[in-house]
């Protein structure tokens, strides 16, 4: 007797393939998902009020990530400030299928970056001010343990971020992703369209490149 093969039954209009794993996005990442469709359906106004919701979800990280590439809290609001206009100027670019807090990791520190060239280039055209006397500076007054010490943490962390702003831009990138953005291997590698083994090669690469520039940072100390 011949076996009739069964047929398979259709999925349902709009599901995804059998086997098929959606991942699980942020709350985050359903608001700007909301927000893209009231922009593109011309409803700005509401997308107004939804993104309001937004920075308030976002903020105190954002603030965070932006101080430790800055480290002077003016700059970093202002890098902050500058990545969420940003962020709701090109809001019909957002891929709903991916973690915003990545994308907007990406544009917030991309906006530090540029910031902090342009710092530097304001400082090399800076003058110091010459002395008005020719009598020796005062002897400064011993510090308290507890000055000294958050002094040294000041100048190690602005040392660490120095180092991040030299590595290659893939490797910064992904280790700015990880370490700073706090995602997971998995969520980089949808946002960048990198596999996770090569997004794990990049962090990998980065970390021994950080060590490398901080034993020399630390041999010419």
């Amino acid at each position: 007797m011949t076996r009739v093969p069964r047929r398979a039954e259709p999925n349902p209009a709009g599901s995804a393939p059998t086997g098929a794993v959606r991942p699980v996005l942020s709350k985050e990442s359903e608001i700007a998902g909301a927000i893209k469709a009231l922009v593109l359906a011309g409803q700005r106004d509401a997308a107004r009020e939804r993104f309001g919701e937004l920075v308030a979800r976002q903020q105190r990280r954002a603030v965070r990530i932006a101080y430790q590439y800055l480290r002077d809290v003016h700059d970093a609001d202002e890098a902050v400030q500058d990545a969420f206009v940003k962020v709701f100027t090109h809001i019909t670019s957002y891929r709903e299928d991916l973690p915003f807090e990545v994308w907007f990791t990406r544009i917030l520190v991309n906006g530090c970056l540029d910031l902090r060239k342009a710092r530097a280039r304001r400082l090399r055209w800076a003058l110091p001010m010459s002395s008005q006397t020719d009598a020796p500076p005062p002897e400064p007054v011993a510090p308290r343990t507890n000055a000294e010490a958050r002094l040294i943490s000041a100048q190690r962390t602005q040392t660490i971020g120095t180092a991040i702003g030299r590595l290659p831009n893939r490797q910064r990138e992904v280790f700015t992703l990880c370490h700073i953005a706090e995602q997971t291997t998995a969520e980089v590698s949808r946002a960048l369209g990198l596999s996770e083994a090569t997004v794990r090669v990049h962090l990998f690469r980065a970390v021994r490149k950080l060590r490398a520039l901080l034993r020399d940072e630390e041999a010419l100390a």
